[in-house]
């Protein structure tokens, strides 16, 4: 067979048309990996999270959350009486007595939100979680 403009469009079209193809089927390949990805970590942030423990705030007290680890950090919010706060990390801070003991251990229950390990009860007098990076 001779090649003529005819046959060798119809073979550039097809060329060009198997190429797109195979770069929709990678594209896609690539897409479902990723969400596979994306919800095995949903499933072990779930796990961690269902697992992850919580330690009561001293009984009769509205705990006040604040934006570091310190009494003169600002105001977040208050916690309401009867709370149990899951324990991010902990690092030193403002010195503080309170119903547990004093010391200088503060604990960040969300990202920039501290509360004084002198409210919660955790069962010891140092550190229960990692250190926060700060």
């Amino acid at each position: 067979m001779t090649s003529t403009p005819e046959n060798t469009a119809g073979t550039a079209a097809r060329t060009t048309a198997d190429t797109s193809a195979s770069t929709v089927a990678d594209e896609a390949a690539v897409v479902a990996e990723a969400e596979a990805v994306t919800e095995a970590e949903g499933i072990a942030v779930q796990a961690m999270a269902a697992t992850a423990a919580t330690y009561p705030v001293a009984p009769g007290y509205r705990l006040n959350v604040r934006s570091g680890p310190s009494s003169r950090s600002s105001l977040v919010r208050q916690l309401p009486y009867g709370a149990r706060v899951a324990i991010r990390c902990q690092r030193n801070g403002e010195r503080v007595s309170g119903p547990y003991g004093t010391n200088d251990i503060w604990d960040c229950i969300a990202p920039g939100q501290y509360v004084s390990d002198t409210y919660v009860r955790t069962g010891s007098d140092g550190f229960v979680a990692p250190r926060c990076a700060n």
